[in-house]
C-alpha cells in the first residue's frame, strides 16, 4: 500500500501525486486496469461541466495529476469520472456503533489481487478543505476516510443499473470529506450534489450520529440505526441495496456481488447481539471473519479484502490492516490530521 502526505492547493497535491506514481513506475496512460470504452468517454465528457460546477477543485487536481504524469489529462478525466457509473468488481462493507459516548466505524475493502499493491493510503490536508485520512483502490476518489472534524464515510459500491451525468460515488466520499462536519451535513450535501453512480454511504460521527444513504441518480433513502438491547446503536451496509424503496434496483439474480447480502447480515446480526463493551475489538472481530464470512476469500481467485479500516471517532485513532485482516493485524496510524 502506497502512503502519501499531499499539502498545498488541490492542483499541487494531484502534481505531486501524479509525479510520485510516475517515479514509482506506475503510469496511467494505457493502463490495462482501467477498460476506456466509448461509452465511457463520451459519459465522463458529460460530465465535466457539473465537476465544474459543484467541484472545480477536483478537475485542478486531476489536471495536476496529468502534469505529474506528463501526459494530457483526457484518460485520467474519463477514468475518474466514470468510475463506479459502470460495471467494477468492487465490493465492501460498512459497519458503525456507538454507546455510552464510545462511536467506532469500520470498513473492509474487497478488491483485486492482482493490483492490490497500487491501493494508496492518503493523508490531505489543502488550503480550503478539510483535512481528512482516507483509501483508496485507484487515486484522488476515496472510498473511505475520516477527516479533521471526525466525521468517518465509506462506499460500498452497488450494481450500475442507472446512471447520469454527475459526482460518482469516490468523488461524492471526497467531497464530503474535505467539505462536511457531521453527518448532518453529509446527508444534506448529498441532498444537493447530482448523484452520477448507484451506491450505500456509511456516515459516523465523533458525537454518535450514523446513517446510511442508499442512494443513485433517481433516488435517495436514508436509514436510521438500530439500537440492540444492551443499548447500542449500530448501522452496515454491503454491495446491495435493503430497504424497500429501493428494491427496484437490487443486483439482478446471477450476478456475483461477493455475497454482498451474506456479509450484511452478518454484520448486522453481530451488532445486534452484541452485548459486551463497545471498543474496537468488536470491529475487528466483525470485519476479520470471526463472526461469519467476511473476508474468507480465495485468492487465488483474484479477490480478497485488500484493507481493513477501523475508525475511533470518540478516540480520535486509526487503525488499518493493509491487507485481509483475518491474516494481517490492525495497526495503529498515529499520523494526525491537521494541516
Amino acid at each position: 500500500m502506497y502512503h502519501s502526505r499531499l499539502k498545498g492547493t488541490h492542483y499541487e497535491a494531484g502534481f505531486k501525486y501524479g509525479s510520485l506514481l510516475r517515479k514509482n513506475g506506475m503510469v496511467i496512460k494505457g493502463s490495462p486496469t482501467f477498460a476506456l470504452t466509448e461509452e465511457r468517454k463520451r459519459f465522463a465528457k458529460d460530465c465535466i461541466p457539473i465537476y465544474e460546477k459543484y467541484y472545480p477543485q477536483i478537475a485542478e487536481e486531476i489536471v495536476g495529476m496529468a502534469d505529474g504524469q506528463g501526459e494530457a489529462p483526457d484518460e485520467l478525466f474519463t477514468i475518474l469520472y466514470s468510475i463506479y457509473c459502470f460495471t467494477l468488481p468492487n465490493h465492501c462493507t460498512c459497519l458503525a456503533y456507538s454507546k455510552d459516548g464510545v462511536t467506532f466505524f469500520g470498513r473492509n475493502s474487497d478488491f483485486l489481487v492482482s493490483i492490490e499493491k497500487y491501493n494508496t493510503n492518503c493523508l490531505y490536508a489543502l488550503k480550503g478543505a478539510l483535512s481528512f485520512n482516507g483509501n483508496t483502490t485507484a487515486y484522488i476518489q476515496m472510498e473511505d476516510g475520516v477527516n479533521e472534524a471526525g466525521l468517518a464515510a465509506g462506499l460500498t459500491f452497488a450494481y450500475p443499473h442507472i446512471r447520469k451525468p454527475g459526482l460518482n460515488a469516490g468523488m461524492l466520499l471526497r467531497y464530503i470529506m474535505e467539505n462536511c462536519r457531521s453527518v448532518k451535513e453529509a446527508l444534506e450535501a448529498l441532498q444537493t450534489l447530482p448523484i452520477a453512480s448507484s451506491q450505500g454511504f456509511t456516515f459516523a460521527d465523533s458525537s454518535g450520529e450514523m446513517a446510511v444513504a442508499e442512494c443513485n441518480s433517481e433516488a435517495i433513502h436514508i436509514i436510521r440505526p438500530r439500537v440492540n438491547f444492551a443499548g447500542m446503536q449500530y448501522i452496515a451496509c454491503a454491495n446491495n441495496f435493503t430497504s424497500k424503496e429501493m428494491a427496484a434496483w437490487r443486483t439482478p439474480a446471477g450476478v456475483d456481488d461477493w455475497r454482498a447480502d451474506e456479509r450484511y447480515a452478518v454484520a448486522m446480526d453481530a451488532l445486534e447481539k452484541h452485548g459486551g463493551n463497545c471498543d474496537y475489538s468488536l470491529a475487528a472481530d466483525i470485519l476479520s471473519g470471526k463472526y461469519g464470512f467476511m473476508c474468507q476469500y480465495n485468492r487465488k481467485t483474484n479477490a480478497d479484502t485488500v484493507w481493513s479500516v477501523i475508525y475511533d471517532l470518540s478516540g480520535r485513532k486509526i487503525h488499518r490492516s493493509e491487507g485481509n485482516p483475518s491474516r494481517k493485524g490492525y495497526k495503529e496510524d498515529t499520523r494526525r490530521i491537521t494541516k
